[in-house]
């Protein structure tokens, strides 16, 4: 049984693609949807993982495009199980899970005031 950073290593990382469109159970506000990630990004970490995944992962849902942010995956050694960046594990086989609003806005986004 290989490692899994030998299996990055083989080239099997997958290469990331935009989440697929989704609905929260309410419409929320943007500001909401901030609030919602920064508890996310604030309390996840706490739970297992290394800090510096956890601060590439979040770079990577907050990179301007997806270039960007499958350069900041690929640096850290992250590998992605699913396109989308829900599901990635570190180098180690730690498995870290992203909900899916801290990958994309949802559909029935309140928008303006």
């Amino acid at each position: 049984m290989g490692c899994v950073g030998s299996w990055l290593a083989n080239g099997n990382s997958k290469k990331l693609k935009k989440p697929k469109p989704w609905r929260h159970t309410v419409p929320i506000t943007r500001d909401q949807l901030a609030q919602m990630r920064e508890e996310f990004w604030d309390t996840q970490p706490h739970y297992g993982g290394q800090t510096e995944i956890w601060d590439a992962l979040r770079a990577a849902t907050e990179a301007s495009d997806l270039i960007h942010a499958q350069l900041i995956v690929e640096c850290a050694g992250i590998i992605l199980s699913t396109a989308d960046m829900s599901t990635c594990y570190d180098e180690r086989g730690t498995k870290y899970e992203l909900p899916r609003y801290v990958l994309s806005e949802p559909t029935n986004l309140i928008r303006g005031s």
